[in-house]
């Protein structure tokens, strides 16, 4: 009979999710006015933490009639802790950091760029507050970093390069060229790409007080609204016209989660891969590049085998690998060409006793613009730039990021206490 009731939610969980998605869905996108050929950023970690940065974008005017030609740029980073900003182009006219929405890049291009056209944007700068200190492994140090995204262009090619200095791990996996990690990915409007480098913490001078905050409650996370009660205003109205919608929709689904097993929550599981490569290519003869699971010449695969292992099927000598933690491929010390791969997902706790009960888990491994344009500004998971940018607009290239490793709240934090002490 309780099945019964249960099964008998389905049609009602269905029925909610077709009210609730197209709400929820993203207005129908206008033709793309831009177009980014181009979007490369070199960066090198310097001693005290900071990263210098190299930013080159090529960004294709495709419509100079309906908003006029571009004139001016807005590029998102991932916070305000910037400094030593220059242009490197000549299409850069004037440069300089901007908190209008969010943290920018803002670019005053040499001349207006019309249909057809293709400004070469190039500037550096060096970023602080980008990484943590003993995220998921004490002794490690993480930089995470996601590069502004744009909501209604097109990316035709995103190169990040990270000097692999020093560093014991990346993911996603990559090629090493020349010693810089290197990912290219072409990226849809709206999408981001993530990566993450991991150093011992001794690597450089890192700062503990300088650790990112990835808490997303209301101690750790703040907008930084123009008026507060603008604000206040504009949560409770988003509450009464999302939230409440989704918390009706989650409690249901929770409800029929129940006895069926599942009870809401996850937990952390590392899944081990142990991957052996062809040192050469097997179809032409090609070196295999670090890092590479594909031959760049022909496209076969390098891999010669790979199974999941326990920790316990990780040999005594190798000690290194059963400490490893984190995202990552990790080089076998005793076998060449061999390799650890781990990646850390989350799984469902699933509910195996009754009222007492017994848990146990299951699972498997897992901006911008002109006058008519602003941009998308996001360093973090993808997650945090999903909020962000549901939560601001941004014009043309679409959402903003506010601060995502919330620095500037720490720094109020330790205003307002400093404050305390003295009373």
């Amino acid at each position: 009979m309780k099945m019964i009731k249960k099964l008998a939610l389905l049609p009602v969980l269905a029925l909610l999710a077709l009210i609730l998605l197209p709400a929820m869905a993203a207005p129908a996108r206008a033709d793309a006015l831009d177009e980014i050929i181009n979007y490369e950023i070199t960066a090198d970690v310097n001693e005290d933490g900071t990263v210098s940065m190299i930013y080159h974008i090529d960004w294709k005017v495709l419509d100079s009639d309906s908003e006029g030609p571009l004139e001016w740029v807005k590029i998102g980073i991932p916070n305000s802790h910037c400094e030593d900003i220059e242009g490197r182009s000549d299409a850069v006219k004037k440069i300089k950091y901007t908190s209008d929405g969010g943290s920018y890049i803002r670019v005053d291009l040499d001349r207006k760029y019309y249909e057809g056209e293709v400004a070469e944007i190039e500037f550096e700068l060096v970023q602080d507050y980008l990484y943590e200190v003993n995220w998921l492994t004490e002794g490690e140090t993480v930089y995470s970093f996601t590069p502004g995204w744009f909501d209604d262009i097109e990316i035709d090619n995103l190169t990040i390069r990270w000097n692999a200095d020093r560093a014991i791990s990346q993911m996603p996996a990559c090629a090493v060229r020349k010693g810089y990690f290197e990912w290219s990915a072409s990226v849809s409007p709206g999408g981001m790409y993530t990566v993450e480098i991991t150093y011992p913490n001794d690597a450089f001078g890192f700062d503990e007080s300088k650790t990112i905050d990835r808490g997303w409650g209301d101690d750790d996370y703040t907008y930084e609204s123009e008026s507060p009660i603008v604000s206040i205003l504009g949560g409770i109205f988003g509450m009464a016209i999302v939230g409440l919608p989704i918390f009706l929709f989650v409690k249901a689904v929770k409800a029929f989660g129940k006895g069926s097993g599942f009870t809401g929550g996850t937990q952390k599981k590392i899944v081990r891969t142990k991957v052996e490569y062809y040192p050469s290519c097997q179809g032409c003869g090609a070196t295999r590049p670090d890092g590479a699971n594909n031959c760049p010449y022909c496209g076969r695969s390098f891999i010669k085998s790979e199974e999941t292992i326990e920790e316990k099927d990780i040999p005594k000598e190798e000690k290194d690998l059963r400490s490893k933690r984190t995202d990552g491929e990790y080089r076998y010390s005793s076998s060449p060409n061999t390799f650890m791969r781990v990646h850390v997902v989350n799984v469902p706790i699933i509910h195996t006793g009754g009222s007492s009960g017994s848990s146990g888990s299951s699972g498997s491994s897992r901006s911008g613009g002109s006058s008519r344009g602003g941009g998308s500004s996001c360093a973090h998971s993808s997650c945090a730039c999903a909020c962000a940018c549901a939560c601001a607009g941004g014009g043309r290239a679409g959402c903003t990021e506010k601060d995502f490793y919330n620095t500037g709240l720490k720094l109020r934090q330790l205003e307002i206490k400093s404050k305390a002490r003295r009373k």
